[in-house]
């Protein structure tokens, strides 16, 4: 395995070096394509190494996390709150880049989004929408904890900000975890958490929403969590509907789906997903009534 960041990061020009977390495929089978997780707001590459890479290794596949400018051990934290969605997609591109072959690319949150305005100029042989930002942005969630649950509202703002203490942490874990989540657990990913970009959060609210009339058409699974508290059924829908893209709700999972207890209720149908994608080009899968 292969930890931290590419040595050619730093030789882009003035952009930071990012985190690259590498775990190559267990045995002589390999996959079609290699998989690229982005992880969401306030996180980092790790949250894809505590079970989806090491997991997807074991079956095949090539798989690679990317750390996003400011985030885990990526370069970048002074000027976090100037990063937008635009440093973010050239992040992705520079990770992309030195890969022999393009690799499919599994987005959480706003790494989902990220995605979605990647595609606006690039092409992918598949991509993954789990837990997204959808595509009409922030507006509906936060209009929606506002109104049904202020306080965890405040709480998710002081986390974005950089400044929220430990009672808040895990007060805002109610947003992103499941009740039954082991305590240990909470607290050690809570730990990990970091504020949020001020200029990304507000692109992804109004200044730089995605385009789905732009979008370079390919396989698309939007996988939504059933108890997310950020992003409802419907909105979940409306994306998948958006990209017309195969569409699964997991019952059973909030919204950090890779770190929940039983998160292998999503890692199961993305591999069967990634399966079909590689036997025929095309998922083909069944869109969810």
């Amino acid at each position: 395995m292969m930890y931290g960041p590419f040595g050619w990061g730093t030789l882009i020009g003035q952009e930071p070096a990012l985190e690259i977390i590498h775990r190559p495929p267990e045995g002589r089978r390999r996959q079609a394509w290699p998989l690229l997780f982005v992880h969401g707001a306030h996180a980092g590459a790790w949250c894809w190494d505590e079970h989806f890479l090491p997991w997807f290794a074991a079956k095949g596949y090539d798989c690679y996390a990317l750390s996003l400018r400011g985030h885990g051990r990526s370069r970048g934290k002074r000027s976090l709150h100037f990063h937008g969605l635009s440093d973010y997609v050239r992040d992705l591109c520079r990770a992309i880049e030195p890969m022999a072959e393009p690799p499919v690319v599994i987005g959480h949150s706003m790494g989902g989004m990220v995605i979605q305005k990647y595609l606006e100029d690039h092409s992918l042989p598949g991509a993954v929408l789990m837990a997204s930002v959808p595509p009409s942005g922030l507006v509906a969630s936060v209009l929606r904890l506002l109104t049904t649950d202020p306080e965890l509202f405040n709480r998710i703002s002081l986390m974005h900000g950089g400044s929220a203490s430990r009672e808040d942490l895990r007060g805002a874990s109610r947003a992103v975890f499941s009740d039954n989540l082991d305590s240990d657990l909470v607290a050690r990913y809570g730990g990990r958490m970091q504020g949020e970009s001020q200029r990304a959060l507000m692109d992804m609210t109004f200044l730089n929403l995605a385009r789905p009339h732009r979008v370079h058409p390919c396989p698309m699974l939007v996988l939504g969590a059933a108890d997310d508290a950020l992003f409802s059924a419907d909105e979940v829908r409306q994306t998948a509907d958006a990209y017309d893209a195969d569409y699964l709700m997991v019952d059973g999972l909030a919204h950090a789906m890779m770190l929940e207890g039983d998160w292998i209720r999503a890692a199961k149908p993305l591999h069967a997903w990634l399966q079909r994608l590689a036997a025929t080009g095309s998922p083909d899968a069944p869109r969810a009534s």
